[in-house]
C-alpha cells in the first residue's frame, strides 16, 4: 500500500519533490541496513559514511576513468565494501558498547582521509566530475522521476530482503544477541558470526546507495562522508525507530524533510546564523528522542492507529446498546 501510493508521486511533477523524496530513498537504503545492525544485532556503527564513500567513489572512478558499466561498477562497490567490512569487523566486534562506537568512529576517519589525500584517484578536495549517469537497456536514468524510481525500487527489494532475514533463523539469533550476548552465547549462537553477517549487509545496503547517489548527482567530493555524515545515519534509525525496518524510511524521511525545513526557515528567523545549526537541531532532536520516545516515531504511530482502530470498533457496539435500553426505538 505505501509503495503503491509512493510510486504515483510522480504524478505531481514536481522536480523539486522528486528530488526530495529521491533523497529520502538513499538515506533510507542506508538505514535499513544500519537498523538491522544497530535495532536487530544491538551494534553501534559510527564508520557507515566510509562505505557510503566506498561505494560511491569505486562507481565513481570505474565509471569516468575506466570506462566500466555502472551496473558493474555497482556490484564491484558492493564486493569491496563488503570485503572491508568483513576484515574491520573481525577485530573490532570483539570490542562492545562504546569501545565499538570508537573504533567504528575511526574507521570512519581514516577511510575519509584516504579519500582526501589519494587525489590521484578521488581528485581530492576538489572532488571528482564527470560521472556518468546509469543507463538500462538503452534507457538512460536522467530526470529526477527515473532516478526516483530507480533508487525506491532498490529500497523495496532491500525492505523485502531485511524482512525475511528478520523473520528467519538468523532474525531469531540476532534478536538473542541484542537481548543479552551471554544468554546468546550460552544457547549455542555464534555471537561473531551473526554480527559480521550483518554487518556485511549493512555495508552492502550503504555501499549500493553510495553508488547510486555518486551516479545521480554527478559529482562526490570528501565533505560527503564525513564523521557526520555516519552520525546523522545513526539519528535517522534512532528517530524513526531501530526496533522495526520501517523505521528507517520514517527516519529518513523526518530529517529530509525537516532538513529542507531549517534551510528554508531558519535564515529567515536567524539570518546571521553558521550552517552548523542542523548539527545542533539534530543533536537536541537525538536527545529529545531518546528521553521520551526511546523506540521512535514507528512505534507511536502504531499506538495511535491502534487507538484510533479500536475507537472506530467501539462506536456501533454502544449504538447497539444504546437501541436495546430504548426497546429497539431510536431518535429517528
Amino acid at each position: 500500500m505505501f509503495f503503491a501510493l509512493l510510486f504515483c508521486l510522480p504524478l505531481v511533477r514536481s522536480n523539486y519533490t522528486l528530488a526530495i523524496f529521491t533523497m529520502i530513498g538513499f538515506y533510507a537504503l542506508v538505514c535499513i541496513g544500519l537498523t538491522m545492525l544497530t535495532g536487530y544485532a544491538g551494534q553501534i556503527s559510527l564508520g557507515h559514511a566510509a562505505f557510503y564513500g566506498i561505494g560511491a567513489y569505486t562507481s565513481a572512478y570505474m565509471t569516468a576513468t575506466l570506462g566500466v558499466s555502472p551496473w558493474l561498477a555497482i556490484v564491484v562497490g558492493a564486493l569491496i565494501s563488503a570485503l572491508v567490512a568483513l576484515l574491520i569487523g573481525i577485530p573490532t566486534f570483539k570490542l562492545k558498547g562504546y569501545y565499538l562506537a570508537l573504533a567504528t568512529l575511526g574507521f570512519g576517519i581514516i577511510v575519509y582521509t584516504a579519500f582526501k589525500e589519494l587525489s590521484s584517484i578521488t581528485g581530492g578536495s576538489n572532488g571528482f566530475f564527470g560521472i556518468p549517469s546509469i543507463s538500462l537497456f538503452g534507457f538512460e536514468f536522467m530526470t529526477d522521476q527515473s532516478y526516483f524510481y530507480l533508487i525506491w525500487f532498490f529500497v523495496f527489494m532491500a525492505l523485502i530482503f531485511s524482512r525475511n532475514i528478520i523473520h528467519s533463523r538468523i532474525g531469531r539469533g540476532l534478536r538473542s544477541i541484542e537481548g543479552s550476548e551471554i544468554a546468546a552465547d550460552a544457547v549455542g549462537v555464534n555471537l561473531m558470526k551473526y554480527k559480521l553477517q550483518i554487518f556485511v549487509t549493512s555495508a552492502i545496503f550503504t555501499s549500493i546507495s553510495g553508488s547510486l547517489l555518486a551516479h545521480y548527482v554527478t559529482f562526490i567530493n570528501p565533505d560527503l562522508f564525513t564523521a557526520n555524515t555516519s552520525i546523522y545515519f545513526l539519528i535517522m534509525v534512532i528517530i524513526g525507530g531501530s526496533n522495526s525496518i520501517w523505521g528507517a524510511i520514517v527516519g529518513s524521511a523526518t530529517y529530509v524533510l525537516l532538513g529542507e525545513l531549517l534551510k528554508h526557515y531558519v535564515p529567515i528567523i536567524l539570518p546571521n546564523v553558521g550552517g552548523e545549526f542542523e548539527i545542533v537541531f539534530f543533536g537536541v532532536l537525538l536527545v529529545l528522542t531518546l528521553i521520551y520516545m526511546p523506540n521512535g516515531l514507528v512505534p507511536q504511530f502504531i499506538k495511535i492507529a491502534g487507538k484510533r482502530h479500536k475507537k472506530e470498533r467501539s462506536a456501533p457496539i454502544a449504538f447497539s446498546i444504546d437501541t436495546r435500553a430504548t426497546g429497539g426505538k431510536t431518535n429517528d
